[in-house]
């Protein structure tokens, strides 16, 4: 065994894979595809992932958190006083950055996609975190009194993300091209924003 192969981190192993997926596309990337790149064993890679499927999900996982999560942070940390437009900038943000990686790193985002199928844990823990950002800014938003609090912050939070999933859940990729998707959206924003600001003084 190579020596530097005991010394192989989780990080390593996921940017070889990465690397890989990109050259080869998830489909036909191995695990031994991942494991000649950084000169080891095969058996080398399972002692740190106990499969193929493992390792996909923790690079997803990594992907989603440093393309997605983290830009998405930035909105929620920024100060504003009017935290229902920043709603919608946030929400807005969320489908450009989809968007943008559907068409920009196209294996990347097949990745993620076919792992929305397979890991539905990986991908409620996503969804949730997006959610908990969302509550964050609903709940300013009512501070505001901006946004009136009809029911639960989490819960609308979810009614949101799910009302808008056509504009950034996977699945619909094959929809944002279409030239109405922009008003598509301004007009479903417009629907949501009656209903968050209904009784508002």
């Amino acid at each position: 065994m190579n020596k530097a192969s005991s010394f192989l981190s989780k990080t390593e192993i996921m940017d070889a894979a990465e690397q890989t997926l990109r050259r080869f596309g998830p489909d036909k990337t191995s695990v031994t595809d991942v494991a000649k790149l950084l000169g080891v064993s095969h058996g080398t890679l399972y002692r740190h992932f106990p499969s193929k499927a493992a390792l996909r999900e923790a690079v997803t996982e990594r992907w989603l958190e440093e393309q997605i999560v983290v830009p998405l942070d930035q909105i929620v940390n920024a100060p504003a006083e009017n935290a229902l437009a920043q709603l919608r900038i946030y929400i807005a943000r969320l489908i450009e950055l989809k968007r943008h990686y559907a068409e920009q790193d196209s294996e990347m985002f097949k990745m993620y996609t076919d792992v929305t199928m397979e890991a539905a844990e990986l991908i409620q823990l996503h969804i949730q975190r997006i959610i908990d950002q969302m509550s964050i800014l609903i709940d300013r938003g009512v501070q505001q009194n901006r946004i009136t609090q009809s029911t639960e912050k989490g819960v609308l939070a979810r009614t949101i993300f799910y009302a808008t999933s056509r504009f950034h859940h996977p699945a619909h990729a094959y929809e944002w091209q279409s030239a109405s998707t922009r008003q598509d959206f301004d007009q479903l924003w417009l629907l949501l924003e009656q209903g968050l600001t209904a009784s508002v003084h």
